[in-house]
């Protein structure tokens, strides 16, 4: 990680405490109940971020029942602290397609296109 002062970084406080803390630019991958997965990113690295994934493509694999208790799983697969936008953006593209999350057999990303190789 790049040891650079709060200030050069981009900062945000703690509501709670009132501590500083780096904004880590992150991608991410979302793990549903059924095994399939969302890879987004955040430029903020908010742990209550979940991502913009269509909500009525996920409803579509799940009953009423098993909507109503099931855990989600967010894991961090790359971040960076002085990262550009567009190196973010690119990232993340990387990242969908080596997880094929764009595959709508294997996640809910539906941008880049999938193809089949």
């Amino acid at each position: 990680m790049n040891t650079r002062t709060l200030s050069e970084t981009g900062e945000r406080a703690n509501k709670n405490n009132h501590e500083k803390v780096f904004c880590m630019k992150v991608i991410y991958k979302i793990t549903y109940p059924n095994g399939k997965i969302y890879i987004g990113k955040d430029f903020t690295d908010s742990i209550n971020y979940f991502g913009s994934a269509s909500s009525s493509l996920i409803e579509k694999d799940f009953t009423s029942e098993q909507r109503k208790d099931f855990i989600i799983r967010k894991e961090i697969l790359w971040e960076s602290d002085n990262a550009s936008d567009k190196e973010v953006n690119k990232k993340e593209i990387e990242h969908i397609k080596k997880y094929r999350s764009n595959d709508p057999d294997v996640g809910y990303n539906q941008w880049p296109k999938y193809r089949k190789e």
